[in-house]
């Protein structure tokens, strides 16, 4: 994904987004209990993908924190620009990531992180900025009830599947993810859609009425036409 893609689709809501993929047949598309941890605006990237499993008592230990196959390795290998995105199985009592860790990701240039599980140590993490989406924070640390296991395969996050090299947009509707295949066609889509709906809320104020304007029948899509200087 280019630059100027990716700054086009930051003038793309993620509403606009889950409605152009619905006319592409794709559905589940929004991660469920990634809410906006602190204002962050709209972050856009590519997802590198983190998994947990439920905690095993020999494997989910403090020792296990500074293994090669670890969080902290994980964090290592993350690419500036990119987005995590952690399948942490909607566990809301162990903290996946620290005011430390997010410290070490924003360094390293990662745009956001989105998870449906919750963070911790969450005074040090607002204070760091990283743009993060979640369910919120606990004080107990990920091995308390999660088992990390792997690093860009293939997730569920929030009930969606993710990719690695997915395209992740989030926003303060949540986030969504755009399979990488359909990138430039919902691009296209979703500028043609954010400029006709920009032109919907200018007649909605004018006072005219929702049947007939949203969706458009002929008389709209004509006046619409004009609107934008396409006779055609």
């Amino acid at each position: 994904m280019s630059s100027i893609e990716i700054e086009k689709l930051k003038d793309v809501t993620t509403a606009t987004i889950t409605m152009v993929l619905l006319k592409h047949g794709l559905r589940n598309v929004w991660m469920r209990g990634a809410k906006p941890l602190h204002g962050a605006g709209r972050v856009v990237g590519r997802a590198f993908t983190m998994r947990f499993l439920p905690a095993r008592e020999d494997l989910a230990t403090p020792a296990s924190l500074a293994s090669n196959k670890s969080t902290r390795a994980a964090v290592e290998a993350m690419p500036s620009g990119s987005i995590v995105v952690v399948d942490a199985l909607g566990v809301t009592d162990a903290g996946i990531f620290g005011d430390i860790l997010c410290e070490r990701m924003k360094i390293l240039g990662v745009a956001g992180v989105v998870s449906d599980g919750v963070v911790r140590d969450i005074t040090g993490v607002q204070s760091v900025g990283l743009p993060i989406w979640c369910q919120g924070t606990a004080a107990p640390p990920s091995v308390s009830g999660l088992t990390f296991v792997g690093w860009n395969e293939p997730i569920a996050c929030g009930g969606v599947v993710i990719f690695p090299g997915d395209v992740i947009v989030a926003d303060e509707d949540g986030a969504v993810v755009i399979p990488q295949t359909l990138v430039e066609q919902v691009i296209d889509a979703a500028l043609k859609q954010e400029r006709f709906e920009a032109w919907v809320v200018s007649e909605v104020r004018r006072g005219v009425p929702l049947l007939g304007l949203y969706p458009p029948n002929a008389d709209a899509q004509a006046r619409y036409a004009a609107f934008k200087g396409d006779t055609n």
